[in-house]
């Protein structure tokens, strides 16, 4: 077998690895100090001195494809299976997605990288964003890509750090109990920040006192030296008061201590203006920053990324530069400009406080306003109230035109109707609730007008960016 001349993941021999997996290498002892370049669990994505880690999914199984993999170049393979007549070095393994996360910690302690991990109920990819945004300004930063946020995409991004890399913002997901404990392990991070304790994944975490429980677990395996920071606004997570004999760091908006922000100036889809302070007494500082992206709710993912950059020693005017390069990104509150609409595509998920808080940026537009719903999923027991509730805000706000697609969100449609009968003076005049998402994309025409704001966001299930693209080419 040729070597690849590609640069090598430090600390990851085939030795190393057999041993952190607790896994039986098979082939040839020759290969046992050799490095791997890289780690993979799609087999379209080999190449030359990687790492295959054969999967079995619901649609497919890795372990069809490790011969492919062998003859594209990986230099070795995790397999649950003994493979009889293999001639390539591999590692069998009880559980290749318990590999997968050893291996991932194990790549993790090698490197010299500071990590930020990011959980919480709502805003977890935005703040994500911010974060990293800001810390840029200072350090090489890779940061978590997609919804890789999870017991198989968080290792994966683990893995694409090299050794340039000084800073890694992990975005942490979770529907159950112990699998941030499980992440945590991994990720090991440096800095903690969780954004808020909301009414996500009810089903598994039953409510919000489960949801704290499940998302401080976070603290396990983080570095005991480290930063723990936490929205101050959030009745649960003020109950926090100690982590490792040290007091989080709280931003917040409600109350001016820690980290916060005041003369907020909402200037509609064009973004938010503050002024942030931090510090206490002498050491008390405060500055003015415009934050290019819409919605209020903005105003506390900068604040998490203030307390992170002051955390890593970045300079005042570093945070303020990281702040005004900020963007959006597809499916999250990312504005986009057709030949006859403005569209605030919010699609890739949804749950009852960020449906609010995006109801709130389109309050802002000007114009007619209509909402495109969706189903929100993962409710538990309560989601036909919770979409009711839904539907009496938005009614109260100035949306002109409703329009839900799915069972679910025929109860935003409810509540909203139940509003307007109760309060004659709403500004909301048209409801129409369907069946499928074709069959409103059917009726847009009819009811869409020249210039309107349109706001689109369901759960990531729901598939809603078909109707993204449906409204670009109207």
């Amino acid at each position: 077998m040729e070597m690849s001349m590609s640069r090598t993941m430090k600390g990851m021999t085939l030795r190393a690895m057999s041993e952190a997996c607790g896994g039986v290498y098979r082939g040839d002892p020759s290969f046992l100090d050799e490095s791997i370049t890289s780690v993979t669990t799609d087999s379209r994505k080999v190449e030359p001195g990687c790492l295959f880690i054969a999967i079995k999914g619901a649609r497919s199984d890795g372990h069809d494809y490790i011969g492919a993999c062998f003859r594209e170049g990986a230099l070795c393979c995790i397999s649950e299976k003994e493979l009889p007549g293999e001639e390539y070095p591999y590692i069998q393994v009880d559980s290749s997605l318990k590999a997968l996360k050893d291996l991932a910690r194990l790549y993790r302690m090698q490197l010299n990288v500071k990590v930020v991990g990011i959980t919480g109920s709502v805003g977890k990819t935005s703040t994500k964003e911010t974060v990293a945004a800001i810390l840029s300004q200072k350090y090489r930063v890779l940061k978590t890509e997609g919804n890789y946020n999870n017991e198989i995409g968080l290792p994966l991004t683990v893995f694409r750090l090299n050794e340039e890399d000084e800073v890694a913002v992990l975005e942490m997901g979770i529907s159950d109990f112990g699998e941030m404990s499980r992440l945590t392990m991994i990720a090991q991070p440096d800095i903690c920040i969780i954004t808020n304790i909301g009414c996500c994944h009810l089903e598994n975490l039953h409510s919000r006192d489960g949801i704290l429980k499940a998302k401080t677990e976070i603290f396990e395996s983080m570095n005991p030296e480290g930063t723990v920071i936490l929205n101050g606004d959030d009745d649960k997570l003020r109950t926090v008061t100690e982590v490792y004999g040290k007091k989080p760091v709280f931003f917040g908006i409600e109350t001016a201590s820690g980290i916060f922000a005041d003369n907020i100036r909402n200037l509609g889809l064009a973004g938010v203006d503050c002024s942030v302070h931090c510090g206490e007494g002498q050491n008390e500082q405060h500055f003015d920053v415009h934050i290019p992206v819409a919605g209020k709710h903005m105003v506390y993912n900068v604040l998490a990324g203030v307390a992170a950059g002051l955390a890593l020693g970045l300079s005042q005017e570093q945070i303020k530069e990281g702040v005004s390069r900020l963007g959006t990104i597809a499916g999250r509150n990312n504005l986009i400009k057709t030949e006859h609409y403005l569209v605030l595509d919010d699609c890739y998920n949804a749950n009852p406080v960020s449906m609010r808080a995006a109801v709130d940026i389109l309050d802002t537009a000007e114009g007619r306003k209509v909402c495109i719903l969706g189903d929100m999923f993962e409710l538990g027991e309560d989601e036909e109230k919770l979409h009711y509730e839904v539907g009496e805000y938005l009614a109260g706000k100035s949306v002109n035109v409703l329009l839900t697609a799915g069972s679910l969100s025929r109860h935003i449609a409810r509540g909203a109707k139940m509003y307007i009968q109760e309060h004659p003076d709403a500004v909301l005049h048209t409801i129409c609730s369907y069946d499928t998402k074709e069959e409103l994309m059917d009726n847009l025409p009819g009811i869409l007008q020249e210039g309107d704001s349109i706001l689109v966001k369901a759960s990531h299930g729901m598939q809603f960016p078909v109707i993204i693209e449906k409204l670009k080419n109207l």
